[in-house]
Order: structure tokens, then sequence, then C-alpha cells
């Protein structure tokens, strides 16, 4: 059954985000090696991204490799960051025929050069489609976002420039990452782990958790609705109760 209909198009989150769980252990079942996971989690990026746009979500953001993935065993991260090349030169095209802008966060610069030249690139060819915003968060962690932010912020008032009395949520939110999007409205984690891992920690502060035990290799475009769906029945309160709500 397609869940597609079960959907309230004018109560969609504007923004989600993904942390892509469970490729490993989805290889491991198979009698394979991680990297099979890995090339087989495409295939699922591509379905929610499609699906996404469809429905009409404006911000997609996705976790694809955090700080500490650069930790794991050396062929692994290399099998990573050439699959990121081939998965990049693939699904351009896709990217323009959905009007979908790609755009990146994280210590970019800590990419290996083939790897930062084709992702500019394709941010570049991207930059003016505007129906949504697909973000991926690589050699991204947002202990170190935070980090950035307060010595960026601490910078400028030593010179003069933000006085300590103007900070507020705006000033830092205009010094996060992520200072072009909106918050996160749903959080979603595959395969069963219930933790946020070092992602968009101030950005989700209000976002809607959704954990599924569904490996991502395996998460499809029915997976990602079931998530809209049990989003749209919670009641976001914001710190409020239900009586000032209504």
């Amino acid at each position: 059954m397609d869940l597609k209909s079960d959907i309230l198009l004018e109560a969609l989150p504007k923004h989600i985000a993904i942390i892509m769980d469970g490729n490993g252990r989805w290889a491991k079942q198979k009698g394979m090696l991680r990297a099979f996971g890995h090339e087989n989690g495409t295939k699922s990026v591509r379905q929610v991204v499609e699906a996404s746009a469809e429905l009409g979500v404006e911000n997609l953001t996705l976790y694809a490799f955090s700080t500490e993935n650069w930790k794991r065993p050396k062929l692994e991260v290399k099998t990573l960051m050439k699959l990121l090349i081939s998965s990049l030169k693939k699904e351009i095209k896709t990217l323009q025929d959905n009007n979908i802008k790609l755009s990146a966060i994280g210590s970019l610069n800590l990419l290996p050069s083939k790897v930062y030249k084709e992702l500019s690139e394709v941010m570049e060819a991207t930059k003016d489609n505007a129906r949504m915003t697909l973000t991926l968060a690589l050699s991204y962690g947002s202990r170190e976002e935070l980090l950035n932010t307060v010595k960026e912020i601490s910078n400028k008032v030593k010179n003069n420039i933000i006085s300590p009395e103007a900070i507020d949520e705006s000033i830092i939110n205009k010094h996060l990452y992520t200072q072009n999007l909106p918050d996160v409205d749903l959080l979603i984690r595959t395969s069963g782990e219930q933790r946020i891992s070092n992602f968009l920690l101030w950005q989700i502060a209000y976002a809607e958790l959704y954990f599924t035990h569904t490996l991502w290799p395996d998460f499809t475009k029915q997976d990602l609705y079931k998530a809209i769906i049990e989003y749209q029945k919670r009641e976001r309160r914001f710190g409020k109760t239900s009586e000032q709500l209504s």
C-alpha cells in the first residue's frame, strides 16, 4: 500500500535531517564487505531525495560522513570518498531534473582534493535550483561547528564588531554552517540506534525524533512516508502547553 496518500501536504516538515545508519551491518548480514553496504546505501539516498522533492519538502540534510568517521580503517574511508565522487557525478542529472540545489556543511577543507573539486562543481552547477535544498554533512561534527561559532563570535566581540549584549540566538544562527537553513523539524535515524551522534545539536532543539530499526540500504520512499506520517501525528508544543496552542 502506498502511504503517500496519507500525508498532509499542508503540514510537511520544512527541514528533514537523516542519520543514515546501518550500511555496514546490512553488508555483514549478507556476508559481504562494508563497502557493499555503502554502495547499496546510495540507492536509498536517491529514493529519499526524489521522494522528498516530489512531496514538497524544502530542505533535506543527510549525515554522510562525520568528523569521527576519519578514524575508521583507511580502506573504508578511501572507499567512501571514491563512492562520494562517483555518486556526485551520477546524480547531477537527477539534481538538475528535479530542480534540487546541492549544498554541503562541515570541515570541507579536510576532504581529499578530488572530492572537494567534484563537490564544488556540482554545488556551482545547481546553485540556482529552487525546488529543494539537499545538504550533505561531510566531515561534520556539531561540537566542532559550535566551537568554531564561539571562536568567530568571540573574535568579533574582541574587535568591537559585535557587542556582548547583542549576542542572541539569531547571532549564533548566522555563524553556524547551517546559517541558510531553518531549524530541523524531523530527525530520522535508521538501524535501531537511538542517539544523535554529534549531529546538528543546536538545530534539533525542538525537532521530532524518529527512530527505525530499518537498516539504511533497506530504507525506501515508503519508510520516509511512514516517518512523516508519524511526525504529523505529534503535537509540537515548543515548550508551551496543549491548552496554549489551542
